[in-house]
């Protein structure tokens, strides 16, 4: 949908503003600390979350699932084939990714409690990717589709009248 490289950094701000903020608040509820730590703390672990998948999404995952999705055995002129190969690889590789600064804020408030690494790794990925596809295929996807095209996209169309 986004066209430019401007476009594409607004669209990954606005997708990973929204999808940060929720696996944000899930996780916190998720580890039983929305109620054990300040609200600035959650604020502090929010922008560093949202800076860490913009990073990613920017120059490691976007570029990449871009290249995958391109090389797949799909229709491409068929929108939905797009928008869910996009998102189904987008939202695993950011899972991947993101469930290591997920678990290692886990550690950082809980410690290891002498689980095994690996396993911790993984239970926390699967309840990240069970709640992120979802999020992004049902939720966030549809309302950032809309809201770029409404404001970012008429924007552009608007500018481009006079």
């Amino acid at each position: 949908m986004p066209t430019t490289k401007k476009e594409s950094l607004q669209f990954g701000l606005m997708m990973c503003f929204g999808m940060v903020l929720f696996m944000t608040i899930y996780n916190l509820f998720l580890s039983g600390f929305i109620e054990a730590i300040t609200l600035m703390e959650v604020i502090k672990e929010f922008i560093i979350g949202f800076l860490i998948a913009l990073t990613l999404d920017i120059f490691l995952v976007g570029p990449g699932v871009k290249k995958i999705v391109s090389k797949l055995p799909i229709d491409k002129s068929k929108k939905i084939n797009m928008v869910l190969a996009m998102s189904t690889l987008m939202v695993l590789a950011m899972a991947l990714f993101m469930s290591v600064f997920g678990l290692a804020i886990s550690y950082l408030h809980n410690g290891n409690e002498d689980n095994s690494l690996l396993k911790d790794y993984f239970s926390t990925f699967l309840k990240n990717f069970i709640v992120a596809y979802p999020l992004q295929l049902i939720v966030m996807g549809p309302l950032v589709r809309y809201l770029f095209i409404k404001f970012v996209l008429k924007i552009k169309c608007n500018c481009n009248e006079y």
